[in-house]
């Protein structure tokens, strides 16, 4: 499923967890480690850009091995892999490199060295997510029982998928159908829309046998399935049972009903966005390829 990975590496604390995670992406056996330099400004302290390069060399030989360890097969195209680029766009070296080496999925964790831009979705991952047209797993890591102590064990053990029921959502519904490590999937719809109780009513009950004809395809498909549907806010409501249900991962389309109207809701007001920074789990972006609005399509 995802044979290919893309792990760009900042080597920030949440990117060098990434590397024990690698292990737990179904079908993985090959990944490519990034490490973007940015040359746009000259270093404070004077000089070239070469000792950062250089010290990145030796980090992404470190994490190669730690990687090989675990039996994965890992690029090592350092003159690929470090990438010194003049225009200031991480993410472009990022996309291109995911486009150029064909990978199934590009793998970041959500926060980088600045947690200020992650918060405004002006961080590398957000620009990533919104203009990439293979699909993204946005990893965070919820707190161990209080300990602190955080984990990416089993990430696709029980999924979150929420719906709207339209032809993007649908993305999100196949590729979960296709993964062979989930233990339990909870098929999820938010009502958000009605004039009066007995319209909420109405919608919840549409949405009941909907989500009840896909439980079944799930169920048929051997997959261990429950289906909910709740009234409010959707990102409220996500983000709410995935905490309750304690769910391994989110996955979700980045587009949802009516994002043709209104593109600039995409990330700053849509409900994809709204769960991309605030939730505290990974999160699988579902991207179709022959529908991506993005890298390629002149959305910065």
């Amino acid at each position: 499923m995802f044979e290919k990975v893309l792990l760009p590496t900042d080597f920030s604390g949440d990117a060098q967890k990434l590397l024990a995670c690698v292990g737990d992406i179904p079908g993985a056996h090959e990944v490519i480690l990034l490490h973007v330099v940015d040359a746009t400004h000259p270093p404070k302290a004077g000089g070239t850009h070469d000792p950062q390069i250089e010290n990145a060399k030796i980090l992404l030989s470190e994490n190669k091995a730690f990687l090989e360890n675990l039996g994965l097969s890992v690029q090592t195209k350092i003159d690929v892999i470090v990438s010194v680029i003049t225009q200031g766009d991480v993410p472009l070296a990022i996309l291109e490199t995911a486009q150029n080496e064909n990978v199934s999925l590009i793998m970041m964790g959500a926060r980088g060295k600045n947690p200020i831009q992650t918060i405004l979705l002006g961080s590398v991952s957000a620009s990533v997510i919104h203009r990439a047209t293979t699909n993204v797993l946005l990893m965070r890591y919820p707190s161990d029982k209080g300990t602190g102590e955080k984990s990416c064990a089993r990430i696709f053990s029980k999924l979150l998928l929420p719906t709207d029921f339209s032809k993007p959502a649908g993305n999100a519904v196949a590729l979960a159908q296709e993964l062979p490590t989930v233990g339990e999937v909870v098929l999820f719809h938010v009502v958000d829309k009605g004039e009066s109780e007995k319209e909420i009513q109405e919608h919840v009950q549409v949405a009941k046998e909907k989500l009840e004809k896909l439980k079944g395809e799930f169920v048929r498909a051997g997959f261990n399935a429950i289906s909910r549907v709740h009234v409010g806010y959707p990102p409220d409501e996500i983000i709410a049972t995935a905490d309750n249900d304690d769910v391994s991962v989110i996955v979700m389309s980045p587009y949802g009903e009516g994002w043709v109207r209104d593109l600039k809701a995409l990330f700053v007001g849509s409900t994809t966005g709204a769960v991309m920074r605030r939730a505290y789990r990974p999160i699988l972006i579902v991207k179709d390829k022959k529908t991506a609005w993005g890298y390629g399509h002149g959305i910065p």
